[in-house]
């Protein structure tokens, strides 16, 4: 798909490419299930009840074991549930997909944690690669998806005041969307109570100096990029790449294209990057989640169970008592809005990639009454700068890093969290589960410890359908709104509107 930036205005789907235009290629999906989709087989209805059967006849083994209703050799117990396993595995080589391998993967690491417990305790070392190959893409992705961000998007005069009202809405909306992920995280407090043996230890935890006054300040900006990149200092890394984003907006033409075109290679590279590290996501889940168990039990999954009863409660929340009041208040009519974004959704919540529906959202919104100029320039932008629920999941699961890990940040520290999350988690809507590099980033930053990352990469895909989801509708709905601000917005249909 591309984005033609025209001297008069800015169009997309267009068979003529218009004079004078300087055309942005948008960020092709880097969905590993969607590409995956053509080549997935149907799985017989014999086999998921089979495999539905021998669930039901294990689970119902255990639990009457449990409770002492029936004596059954352990070890029998252990074969009949490995039994399962095998089944599953047999299903996941069907369904030839990425979600289920790893959804699987975590079912597999908890059942080899609880009855293999001291090679559990080895697993450790293949998370830890997993992880440090995701620390590896922190850096330049932040980097080319923030100078594109700003770089391709310069020509802000062109659009006038939808430029400025468009960034002043994502801001304060994706704001607002933080604050909720962190009041809610403290209300459900869903890591605490994890009791964390001693003989865990935390290589990867760092000393983290403490900041005062003047130092926080200063500590935002880099002295020397190369050392922020190294130390990990995300924030600086953010406010260079910013800069140098405004930088290269403001070179000529023939100056600045060449920047673009290289950091949008960059950025797709490192997309592509994260697609292939994501390959090896099962064997580090499974080693996680075995490790974990071996650790503290199966308990843990209660804190896991918390989380997500949390993210989802919170973007209801969101989504009730912040959109909802927004649309009202712009007069925008709620039930043809929810229907011109139902399939645009679906395919987001499906695929976990907002990207991925990115092209029916932009032709759903016209569709709805929304100007094809006010469609190009806001959709687009907001996939770089309103990722309300990336911003809300990325706070609440921090915190609850924090929780989990048993450090206790206070309020100033979670504001400055908050601060951070604002600026950091720009950009990355575009590939499934790129919010764990921003974790990932955001935990290293504030000397939190790494591990529970492990544990929550279990249940990131039960998450991520569900973010991303709000994601798409937020950027839906800021098109709308932008269009009723313009005064431009005609919910009866956008043919009797010009688009010059």
């Amino acid at each position: 798909m591309k984005i033609s930036f025209c001297s008069e205005r800015i169009c997309y789907f267009c068979h003529k490419q218009p004079h004078n235009t300087k055309t942005l290629t948008a960020k092709p999906t880097q969905n590993i299930d969607q590409t995956n989709h053509s080549v997935k087989r149907k799985i017989s209805a014999k086999y998921v009840i089979s495999m539905l059967a021998l669930l039901f006849v294990v689970s119902l083994l255990t639990i009457l074991n449990h409770y002492g209703l029936v004596s059954i050799n352990d070890t029998l117990l252990i074969l009949f549930r490995w039994s399962f396993l095998a089944v599953l595995f047999g299903y996941a080589f069907q369904k030839r997909s990425l979600t289920t391998w790893i959804l699987i993967s975590m079912i597999a690491g908890a059942e080899f944690g609880h009855d293999f417990q001291s090679i559990a305790l080895n697993l450790n070392l293949i998370s830890q690669i997993f992880l440090r190959l995701i620390k590896t893409i922190i850096a330049p992705l932040l980097f080319a998806t923030i100078v594109v961000g700003i770089a391709g998007h310069s020509n802000l005069k062109q659009v006038g005041r939808m430029g400025w009202k468009s960034l002043l809405y994502f801001e304060i909306v994706s704001t607002i969307a933080l604050f909720i992920g962190l009041i809610a995280i403290n209300i459900s407090k869903a890591g605490m109570g994890v009791e964390i043996p001693k003989n865990l230890a935390h290589p990867d935890l760092a000393t983290v100096p403490a900041l005062k006054g003047s130092e926080i300040i200063l500590h935002v900006f880099p002295e020397n990029i190369a050392k922020a990149i190294y130390e990990g200092q995300v924030l600086q890394v953010v406010i260079f790449s910013i800069l140098f984003g405004i930088a290269v907006a403001l070179l000529k033409d023939k100056f600045k294209k060449p920047m673009i075109v290289f950091t949008e290679a960059l950025s797709e590279t490192m997309f592509k990057f994260t697609s292939v590290i994501m390959y090896f996501a099962p064997f580090a889940v499974f080693a996680a989640i075995a490790f974990s168990i071996g650790q503290m039990g199966l308990e843990i999954f209660v804190n896991l169970i918390k989380l997500l009863a949390t993210l989802y409660v919170s973007l209801i929340v969101f989504l009730v008592g912040v959109l909802l009041p927004i649309a009202l208040l712009f007069r925008i009519p709620i039930r043809k809005f929810i229907t011109a974004i139902s399939e645009p959704v679906t395919i987001a919540f499906a695929t976990t990639s907002s990207e991925s529906a990115l092209p029916v959202a932009m032709e759903r919104m016209e569709e709805f009454g929304v100007p094809r100029k006010i469609v190009a320039f806001v959709m687009p932008t907001g996939y770089s700068f309103n990722l309300d629920g990336t911003t809300l999941y990325l706070s609440l699961a921090t915190i609850f890093i924090a929780q989990i890990g048993g450090i206790h940040l206070s309020f100033e520290k979670q504001l400055l969290i908050v601060f951070t999350l604002m600026l950091t988690s720009k950009g990355v809507a575009g590939v499934p589960r790129a919010s764990l590099v921003i974790l990932l980033a955001t935990a290293s930053s504030f000397g939190l410890p790494i591990w529970p990352i492990y544990i929550i990469l279990g249940i990131d895909e039960l998450m991520d359908m569900a973010r991303t989801s709000v994601n798409v509708i937020g950027n839906c709905l800021a098109t709308v709104v932008i269009a009723r601000w313009e005064n431009e917005f005609n919910p009866d249909g956008n043919k009797s509107i010009p688009q010059n």
